[in-house]
């Protein structure tokens, strides 16, 4: 088979490299891509948020037999409607089933509405009902752009002067742009021991009838070591997460997993696809942070390398809605991936740095996402560059690795968090 996947960063070339290893792939194609997603996939020059242009190539390109839809973006925009309607075979959630993660009004509704551990929220489109809410109840608080905001768009208000701010940041400053039109504000969740809650994100497979987890897996939002600056993307993750024991696992499935793929059902819209749990460990038992209607980033550069089972064959059965058949396995151990990012970011970075990359030793992987060719060179093309991926036994192995190869990795102004693999180990 001849696949393309959408999209061009770390997340992406972590699901062509699974891809790769399929015995059913004869052809990758990937749109657009980045410089390493070049060495193992055709790259595609077409903006992949214009659905009727993805639609006009694929129409053009009969070879293609099945195509992922990645990123946040274009799954919001509909693009499985449009490639569905045009007879194409297709990964991903529809426009309908997408709005868990493109609306976070719409993901909190739905969590009351069936009754799915969350925090304590309001919605808000006027500026000035919101101010008053946040006088009304009060610091710590967190403040959430409605929309799409490439991860950023949440801010942990410590205190009033912090909420003031960010609520004029995002409803009136729109440093989210239209993504703040309308903002959540939620309660502070706590951990178990009235601390900052431990958060774990639990990706899982489904095919709205079945739902499968992936492991587990813990992000590094922010941008400085021991979790301060501002929020990113994703500054590195690693796998599995420490404290999601047993009892975890099953309050997690009975009362959030479940539940939401059955509240989809309920409301008319399925989920096929990818369905992201952003989960916290409180005082109250687990509760949701966030959904994401696909793989996270950089989760899935940590997640996809613990895989046994053939990927395509995963979306192929979610695809025919017989994920039930396919038994899905993973290999034991740990991975870490630490992210080199462009000096700067989150805010503003140079890009055209030229990069240096030296021998990786065996159990390490250099996955590319702002990265591109310029003049016969490999250089800095976007915030996070580089993701430095280890896999050993143990986390703790695994980070050493990581973190010894990240030493031949160089480009002028490259900075990464020292702390990755270490979250909630005192």
């Amino acid at each position: 088979m001849n696949i393309l996947v959408i999209g061009n960063g770390g997340r992406e070339h972590a699901i062509l490299l699974a891809l790769a290893k399929s015995k059913k792939v004869d052809k990758l194609y990937c749109m657009k891509g980045n410089a390493g997603i070049g060495e193992i996939a055709e790259l595609v020059n077409v903006d992949y948020c214009n659905i009727q242009a993805v639609g006009d190539w694929l129409d053009d390109h009969p070879e293609v037999d099945y195509t992922v839809v990645a990123p946040d973006d274009p799954l919001a925009l509909g693009l499985v409607d449009e490639l569905e309607r045009r007879g194409h075979r297709c990964f991903g959630p529809n426009k309908a089933a997408a709005r868990i993660e493109s609306s976070k009004a719409f993901a909190k509704e739905l969590m009351r509405k069936y009754g799915i551990p969350t925090a304590e929220y309001a919605t808000f489109d006027d500026y000035d009902e919101a101010l008053a809410y946040v006088h009304r109840v009060g610091a710590p608080i967190v403040l959430k752009a409605d929309g799409l905001a490439l991860g950023k768009g949440v801010l942990i208000c410590k205190t009033m002067q912090e909420a003031e701010d960010g609520l004029k940041e995002i409803m009136l400053d729109k440093a989210f742009g239209a993504a703040g039109n309308k903002i959540v504000i939620e309660e502070m969740m706590v951990g178990k021991q009235f601390t900052p809650g431990e958060e774990v994100s639990v990706l899982c497979f489904t095919d709205g009838k079945t739902i499968v987890p992936m492991v587990t897996s813990c992000d590094h939002k922010r941008a400085q070591d021991g979790d301060v600056g501002l929020n990113t993307g994703g500054m590195g993750t690693f796998t599995p997460c420490p404290f999601y024991h047993e009892e975890e696992e099953r309050e997690t499935m009975e009362k959030i997993i479940l539940p939401t793929m059955h509240a989809m059902n309920a409301e008319g819209c399925p989920f096929k696809g990818v369905l992201y749990f952003g989960l916290m460990r409180t005082n109250k038992g687990m509760r949701v942070v966030e959904y994401n209607s696909r793989f996270g980033d950089p989760e899935t550069q940590v997640v996809l390398p613990m895989l046994k089972t053939d990927l395509l064959e995963i979306f192929e059965a979610i695809t025919d809605e017989r994920l039930a058949d396919i038994k899905i396995e993973w290999e034991e151990g740990a991975c870490v991936c630490v992210v080199l990012a462009s000096g700067g970011y989150p805010v503003k970075y140079a890009k055209g740095k030229e990069i240096t990359i030296g021998t990786m030793p065996k159990d390490v992987q250099i996955i590319h996402a702002g990265t591109a060719i310029k003049d016969g060179k490999l250089v800095t093309n976007g915030g996070r560059v580089l993701g430095v991926v280890a896999k050993a036994d143990t986390v703790e192995e695994a980070r050493r690795k990581a973190y010894q190869a990240v030493e031949s990795v160089s480009w002028e102004g490259m900075f990464y968090r020292h702390d990755i693999g270490i979250k909630y180990r005192g």
